[in-house]
């Protein structure tokens, strides 16, 4: 998919850190810290949102949570607990249309929107 940044990022045609990676999902850290912890977990298939997933993604999202549980242990917020947030559509402050997960975490989180 053409100008999609997680795409280019995919293909290496953009910079990021990557933290995480395997044949279905990349994880890296988010442009904007809004925690200690602040990383996205993207499925390298383009899929705009979760309103988008088909049955022949079941293995993706499987994936998705695989990633997340390595990412909390990796940063050591297993334990104290973090936020996994996917935004979807123009209501749900998508900005980035290709479905990805934020984790946050590494302070206490206060509910506020």
């Amino acid at each position: 998919m053409s100008q999609c940044v997680f795409c280019e990022i995919m293909a290496g045609k953009r910079d990021a850190e990557i933290i995480y990676s395997n044949e279905y999902v990349a994880a890296f850290y988010g442009l904007t810290s809004i925690a200690d912890v602040h990383v996205l977990v993207v499925p390298r298939k383009h899929i705009e949102n979760i309103m988008d997933i088909s049955d022949e993604d079941d293995q993706i999202i499987a994936e998705i949570h695989k990633a997340i549980k390595v990412i909390a242990t990796k940063f050591g917020i297993h334990e104290s607990g973090f936020r996994v947030i996917t935004n979807t559509g123009k209501d749900g402050q998508q900005e980035v249309y290709h479905m990805h997960y934020h984790v946050i975490g590494g302070r206490k989180l206060k509910w506020e929107m």
